[in-house]
């Protein structure tokens, strides 16, 4: 192993003092290709062009003598140190970090990011970024070859956003350039180190100022936009005359009772970079939720009127949740992937054309026996593990005025037992492994 380990992180500003010391000294020193060409490498020492870490771990754990590995920015922030920890390597190290290309990005474009969701388009995960994106006001996104500004836009073609494309951040050919997405995918991009983007009802204007709602509430001293920040209402299946239009307005869509959406929300297991259908949406109690949780949500409703409670609703929430107006199987086509659905009204042929994009996790609401029978049967046949149940609750309800304790059919302490529901038939299903 080599006998002393050194990271440095370099934003384009002259070395400390320390960093400068430890390359002086090294004899082997690892970096990208621009970098070992822009800084003071000694001439006798072993040059490692930093493509696989991986493999440059392997050759720096082989390496007796001093080693330095730089970087951009922060190495300790979605950078190397990760892998240079991993025990398989042995690697102890010395970690001299800089400006991270995220704090750089925010400074060129003038705004606070402690409210800001960072996230990584390497290792595949362009679509997961993308998501993320769809249901933040303010993503910082660390891109990678072919998973840059354009391939971003494209995925998030029809949802209006700005971006702040930070190319070759601390470098002499650095330039930061502002677009609405519809535009970017038009540009040719140098390599950048990360993208800004903002936007969205929830959004605290241009300048990133202060936000209303759940996230308005968290800032000022809690970083990141929480997933899943309650604000005033804690929990989750809150009541259903928590959220406008469920079942007080006339002709309004009744939500799902709480009690079945909290086994919704625990089947679909939405997190943070998932897409969910809510398909049959109504006025968006369950696509609220499940937005609550982080995942991007796109709400399908064929009522105008639920269509914009919905946008109430999610206002109310500070969530963001893309409305499509239309019928199940009309509209299903155009929307992007799924990780997880749930289908609240359509019956078994909405149930097959949402199978048909392969979600993870589906869920479906039925409203007979036969009809459960057949979506379990459709989300069987689709070669997904099918499950189900009949929810029903009965309410537990306060004495009856002048009723002593414990009398009739009331218990120890004069609850009465109130009607119950009909019950919800609700069906899920996950992919096989």
């Amino acid at each position: 192993m080599a006998d002393r380990i050194t990271v440095i992180g370099w934003d384009g500003t002259p070395l400390t003092e320390a960093a400068a010391a430890a390359l002086a000294a090294a004899t082997l020193v690892a970096g990208a290709p621009y970098q070992l060409k822009a800084l003071p490498v000694p001439p006798a020492a072993e040059r490692i062009a930093l493509g696989s870490i991986q493999l440059a771990a392997r050759r720096i754990a082989e390496h007796r003598g001093a080693a330095v590995v730089i970087a951009e920015g922060d190495p300790g922030f979605f950078g190397v140190v990760r892998t240079l920890r991993r025990p398989e390597y042995g690697l102890e190290l010395e970690v001299l970090p800089a400006v991270s290309s995220v704090a750089a990005a925010f400074a060129r474009a003038g705004m606070p990011w402690e409210d800001a969701q960072v996230v990584s388009a390497h290792g595949g995960r362009l679509r997961r970024a993308a998501n993320v994106c769809r249901a933040h006001p303010k993503v910082a996104v660390l891109t990678a070859p072919g998973a840059g500004p354009s391939e971003l836009a494209l995925m998030l073609r029809g949802v209006h956003r700005t971006f702040v494309v930070c190319e070759a951040l601390g470098t002499p050919d650095e330039d930061v350039t502002v677009l609405t997405s519809d535009r970017v995918a038009d540009h040719i991009w140098r390599d950048p180190n990360v993208v800004l983007v903002i936007g969205g009802s929830s959004a605290g204007g241009p300048g990133g100022g202060p936000q209303s709602g759940a996230a308005g509430e968290a800032a000022g001293w809690l970083a990141g936009r929480p997933v899943g920040y309650p604000g005033a209402d804690r929990g989750w299946a809150l009541p259903t005359d928590t959220y406008t239009g469920t079942g007080r307005a006339p002709g309004a869509t009744d939500a799902l009772p709480a009690h079945v959406r909290a086994l919704v929300l625990a089947r679909l297991g939405a997190r943070p970079g998932d897409l969910v259908w809510s398909v049959g949406a109504g006025s968006g109690a369950l696509a609220v939720e499940a937005a609550r949780f982080g995942a991007a949500v796109v709400a399908v409703e064929a009522d105008r009127a639920a269509c914009a409670r919905l946008a109430v609703n999610a206002r109310r929430y500070g969530v963001e949740v893309e409305t499509v107006h239309g019928h199940g199987p009309d509209v299903l086509g155009e929307l992007p992937e799924p990780d997880a659905a749930v289908v609240e009204t359509g019956g078994p042929d909405v149930v097959r054309a949402v199978l048909s994009r392969r979600p993870e996790r589906i869920v479906a609401v039925a409203r007979t026996l036969a009809e459960a029978e057949e979506v379990r049967r459709a989300i069987a046949d689709a070669g997904y593990r099918a499950d189900g149940a009949l929810l029903q609750c009965a309410p537990l309800l306060a004495p009856a005025p002048g009723t002593p304790a414990g009398g009739g059919d009331q218990g120890a302490h004069g609850l009465r037992l109130g009607v119950g529901d009909p019950g919800t038939f609700l069906l899920w299903g996950e992919q096989k492994v």
